[in-house]
C-alpha cells in the first residue's frame, strides 16, 4: 500500500502541473470556497454545492491554500483505493493473475486513470470513497454501520443518481444472493435503502428536472437528448444519440481507443481503455452467465450497479472527455466481477485436481 500512496502522490503533482495549462473545476471549487459571501450552512446540499461544503471550512476556518486543498483531496482518493483494495481481497483471497505474469488486483489498483481523476479537489475523490466505503460495509452492514452510513451520505449528496443505482443494486443482490441471508438482515437492507430511496426521490429526479413529472419517459428522453447535444458540441464531443445501445457501452466501457484519443491524456487512457476490452474478453464465455446465477451479493450488486450506471450515462454522455472522468466512478464494480469470475473458476480447478489426487490415491491403496 505504501507503493500505491506514492503513486498516488505522483498523479496528484501530475493533474496539479495540468490544472496550470489547462482549465480544471478544482480552481473553481476553491475560488467559490474562498469567497467568503456565505456561512459554511449556506453551501449546503448537493452535487457542486456539496463539494463547497466540503471545502469551505478547510479554506475559511483553517487557512487552507489551493495546494493543501488538492493533497487533502487527493488523501480522500487514495483512501478510497484503500478500501477498495480491502473490499477486493476480504470477498476473494486467490491470487489472479492476467497477460501471462501481471497479479490482477496490482494492475486495477494501479490503473492510472483511476488516479488521474482521484487526486484533486473536486468530485471525483470523494464519490469514489463514498462508493468503496459503502462496498466494504455492505458485507456487514450491522457491525460496519457508521461506515456504511458515511458511504452512502458521500454517495448521495455528491451524486444522487449514483445512490439510487448502488441502493437497487444492493436490494437486487440480497433478494438473489447465494448466502443464506437472516432475515432480520434482509429486513435492515430493504427497509434503510428502499426507505432512504423514497425519502430523497424528489432530489434525484430534481437532478434532471423530472420532479412532479406527469410523463417520466418523455421527460427523461427530453432531458437526455439536451444534455447530450450540449456535451457533443466540445472538442471532444461523439455524437451518441444514433448509436444502438450495445455500441453507446461500447463508447462508455471502452472509448476513448487511439483513432478518437483526445489528446495526450486521451492516449494515455486509451492504453488503460484496451486492457479493459482485454478484461472484458475474460468473461465471454458460456458458463459467464450460469456464474452470475449462483453468484453471492457482493457480484450481483456490483453487476447491477455498473450496468444501471452505465445504461443511465450512456444517454447523457456525449463528450469523450467527461466519460473517461465518469466512467472512473463505476469501473472497480466491473473489475470486481471479472475478478470474481476468474477467481472461482481458478477455486473450481484446484477443487477438481483435489479430488482426481484423492481418486487416485484410493485407487493405489485398494490396489
Amino acid at each position: 500500500m505504501n507503493q500505491l500512496f506514492w503513486y498516488h502522490i505522483v498523479f496528484l503533482g501530475i493533474y496539479y502541473t495540468y490544472t496550470i495549462f489547462n482549465r480544471s473545476d478544482s480552481l473553481a471549487y476553491y475560488d467559490r470556497a474562498e469567497i467568503a459571501s456565505r456561512t459554511w450552512a449556506e453551501t449546503f446540499g448537493t452535487s457542486t454545492t456539496f463539494i463547497d461544503f466540503l471545502a469551505y471550512p478547510f479554506v475559511n476556518f483553517f487557512n487552507f491554500n489551493y495546494e493543501m486543498m488538492m493533497a487533502l483531496f487527493a488523501w480522500f482518493g487514495y483512501l478510497g483505493f484503500v478500501y477498495a483494495y480491502v473490499f477486493f481481497r476480504e470477498n476473494i483471497p486467490i491470487k489472479i493473475t492476467v497477460f501471462k505474469n501481471f497479479d490482477l488486483l496490482t494492475l486495477i489498483l494501479f490503473f492510472p486513470n483511476m488516479h488521474f481523476w482521484t487526486a484533486s479537489l473536486g468530485k471525483g475523490a470523494p464519490i469514489f470513497l463514498g462508493l468503496m466505503l459503502f462496498a466494504y460495509a455492505i458485507k456487514n452492514p450491522k457491525s460496519r454501520l457508521i461506515t456504511l452510513i458515511l458511504g452512502s451520505l458521500l454517495i448521495y449528496y455528491i451524486r444522487p443518481h449514483v445512490f439510487m443505482f448502488v441502493a437497487v443494486g444492493t436490494v437486487l443482490g440480497y433478494m438473489s444472493g447465494k448466502e443464506k441471508i437472516s432475515f432480520g438482515k434482509k429486513l435492515f437492507i430493504y427497509i434503510s435503502l428502499i426507505g432512504g430511496l423514497v425519502l430523497v426521490q424528489d432530489t434525484i429526479l430534481g437532478m434532471a428536472g423530472l420532479e412532479g413529472s406527469e410523463d417520466f419517459t418523455e421527460d427523461f428522453s427530453q432531458f437526455s437528448e439536451g444534455r447530450s447535444d450540449k456535451l457533443a458540441t466540445s472538442g471532444s464531443g461523439v455524437d451518441m444519440s444514433s448509436y444502438p445501445l450495445p455500441i453507446k457501452f461500447f463508447t462508455f466501457w471502452f472509448r476513448p481507443l487511439f483513432f478518437d484519443a483526445p489528446g495526450i491524456l486521451g492516449l494515455i487512457t486509451s492504453v488503460e481503455n484496451l486492457m479493459y476490452l482485454l478484461l472484458f474478453f475474460k468473461v465471454l464465455k458460456k458458463d459467464f452467465i450460469k456464474f452470475i446465477k449462483n453468484s453471492p451479493i457482493a457480484v450481483k450488486m456490483s453487476l447491477v450497479v455498473f450496468l444501471l450506471a452505465s445504461f443511465a450515462m450512456t444517454f447523457v454522455m456525449s463528450n469523450l472527455g467527461i466519460i473517461m472522468r465518469q466512467k472512473s466512478m463505476v469501473m472497480y464494480f466491473a473489475f470486481f466481477v471479472i475478478y470474481y469470475y476468474l477467481a472461482q473458476k481458478k477455486y473450481d480447478k484446484i477443487i477438481k485436481l483435489k479430488r482426481r489426487r484423492k481418486n487416485r490415491n484410493s485407487e493405489v491403496v485398494m490396489m
